[in-house]
């Protein structure tokens, strides 16, 4: 048996998959329909929409199967998502990444399988819509078109359900992707034995900008954060849009002084955007940072409690002086 390889972008496509706060989730009528709609056009006993996670593939739609995940290094699915077109296996038994595995020696008695990846608009990979029959059979290219237009419905779908986690003005997480996604890093912090940071960021003078440019300007000079963000940050961070001009990073694995040299990237860099606000406005931003242990975990509400008032502290002091 041959197990799947793990995608170069494996840290992206987890993070985005885990944005959707979609995994161990309740039915969905949307999804269950595309499921029994392939399932009696192609005549398979088996269609199942699966989510590649760390170490499983989860079922969020499954027609034909009484399980609601397997593991994932045994997953058929978990090869799939290495491909940019549908993975089709026409007899498992006389392919020799799969004769030995043990969804084909024992139940479900995968003997055809085709399974086209489900692509998000990222280009991140993270599950697939995929057929399964008991017998051998023959898949040819007026099959694998219609297997396509089945699994761009599913990614419709996907692309709805991500409008709800996605700041829209500046395509970052919103809350609610940052709370999903970031309790994930926090349990896999606990896992892995490793610290984290989390800052808060609050943008200084930035009613001031609205009030006196306006709100053009404003969305402008927030969507300029964002990509400093992106700049400024590792790959791996986390960062969001919170609300307003409130904006947070979780920092997994990262000293103090690397975060705080983190910061001071981020700062100088904002501070040298061309200033289009005649001076009359210092751009700027207080920030407060709060530390995640795995000894002593805490909950991720308590931890933007603590960021938050220690970044009203910083702001306080800010015009003290």
């Amino acid at each position: 048996m041959e197990r799947p390889a793990v995608p170069l972008n494996e840290q992206a496509r987890l993070e985005e998959l885990h944005s959707l706060d979609v995994l161990d989730s309740q039915s969905d009528p949307a999804f269950d329909r595309i499921t029994r709609l392939a399932q009696q056009f192609f005549s398979v006993p088996i269609c199942v929409i699966s989510l590649i996670d760390e170490h499983r593939q989860w079922f969020k739609s499954c027609v034909g199967l009484d399980v609601t995940e397997t593991a994932r290094d045994i997953s058929f699915c978990a090869h799939a998502i290495l491909y940019k077109d549908p993975l089709v296996v026409e007899n498992a038994l006389n392919d020799k990444r799969f004769a030995d595995n043990p969804l084909v020696m024992g139940d479900p008695n995968i003997r055809f399988y085709a399974g086209c990846p489900i692509t998000l608009k990222s280009g991140n990979r993270i599950g697939t819509l995929c057929l399964i029959d008991h017998q051998p059979r023959s898949f040819n290219n007026k099959d694998t078109k219609v297997l396509k237009d089945f699994a761009a419905i599913v990614e419709r779908e996907f692309a709805v359900m991500q409008l709800a986690t996605t700041d829209e003005l500046t395509l970052l997480p919103n809350r609610r992707g940052f709370i999903s996604t970031a309790e994930h890093y926090l349990d896999l912090c606990i896992r892995q034995h490793l610290k984290a940071k989390l800052v808060f960021i609050d943008l200084d003078n930035f009613k001031a900008i609205n009030d006196q440019f306006g709100h053009a300007a404003g969305d402008r000079l927030l969507k300029d954060f964002a990509r400093l963000l992106e700049s400024c940050c590792r790959k791996a961070d986390l960062y969001a849009r919170l609300s307003g001009d409130e904006f947070v990073i979780l920092f997994t694995d990262l000293n103090t002084s690397d975060c705080e040299a983190i910061m001071q990237r981020l700062f100088l860099s904002f501070n040298h955007l061309p200033n289009s606000f005649n001076n009359q406005v210092e751009l700027g931003f207080s920030y407060g940072i709060a530390d995640f242990s795995d000894q002593q975990p805490c909950s991720l509400t308590k931890l933007l409690a603590v960021a938050d008032a220690r970044m009203y502290a910083d702001k306080a002091q800010k015009k003290a002086r």
